[in-house]
């Protein structure tokens, strides 16, 4: 397993500072946020993006997130497949291997959301697999579908793409109706991308992504999910995820030195 941290969780500093800043403090994986790269880009190119991480030793093997495929329709599903095919050119461009894909899904179900869904998770898998990227699909807890894993996994199966897999938030899983059993679901071959966060002492059903902490510092229990990640041979990027206003406060160096502290020694890793 290879520890990294999300951009979004120094939200308020620039690109540049947080890829300096969390290689100080000895990161060497960095979980891009693409409205932040999109900003980035607008000023620079993505070849200066490339030296930047290479002269800080800095591997970017995941991307986050892109929204609004699904169910969408008219004018807004043109406008999010249009910004997910640039989406997936600047991946391949930065060889970014998985993007990050939310199952956001609104309410109120309709009586072809479900046909919707498989279809443009089909669409995307076909899009992606030509440029070398994987699409996980991330469960979200608030979703009408494919809020919880078990129904993630299915659709991804019906699919059946190697370039369609899963994206396990433990926020998500926590606060929506994923059970601890569906942890079993989680494989190998389909398991692209982790991405943790703790909550404190709260009504699930209140939380939302404002309140995410660092793992470690809340209530959630981490040992079905440690145990499953063993289990399956994960070895792909642990991501810290917080979308914490309060948290993002804190300057890229000291919250680096304490998040990847954190995420080490959850995953019961050396201190490099």
């Amino acid at each position: 397993m290879r520890p990294t941290l999300s951009q979004v969780c120094s939200l308020n500093s620039p690109l540049q500072r947080d890829v300096e800043d969390y290689a100080a403090g000895k990161c060497d994986s960095l979980e891009l946020w693409l409205t932040k790269v999109e900003a980035y880009l607008e000023t620079e190119s993505a070849p200066s993006l490339q030296r930047l991480l290479q002269d800080h030793g800095m591997d970017a093997a995941v991307a986050s997130f892109h929204g609004g495929l699904l169910t969408t329709q008219g004018d807004a599903r043109r406008a999010a497949w249009e910004l997910f095919a640039e989406r997936l050119q600047l991946c391949q461009l930065l060889e970014v291997e998985t993007l990050v894909v939310a199952c956001d899904v609104p309410h109120p179900l309709t009586a072809t959301d479900l046909e919707r869904v498989r279809h443009s998770l089909l669409e995307a898998a076909q899009l992606a697999g030509p440029l070398s990227v994987r699409l996980a699909v991330e469960p979200q807890a608030g979703a009408a579908i494919g809020n919880n894993l078990q129904t993630v996994v299915a659709l991804v199966e019906e699919v059946g793409s190697p370039h369609l897999g899963i994206c396990l938030d433990s926020f998500h899983y926590y606060v929506g109706p994923s059970k601890e059993a569906d942890l079993t679901y989680l494989t190998t071959e389909n398991l692209f991308h982790v991405q943790l966060a703790d909550i404190g002492d709260q009504a699930r059903e209140l939380a939302s992504d404002r309140d995410r902490i660092l793992p470690g510092d809340g209530i959630i229990d981490w040992r079905p999910i440690l145990r499953r990640l063993t289990d399956v041979e994960y070895r792909g990027c642990v991501s810290i995820e917080l979308m914490n206003p309060q948290i993002a406060q804190i300057p890229a160096l000291q919250f680096g030195e304490i998040a990847l502290t954190a995420l080490r020694k959850l995953l019961g890793l050396a201190s490099p």
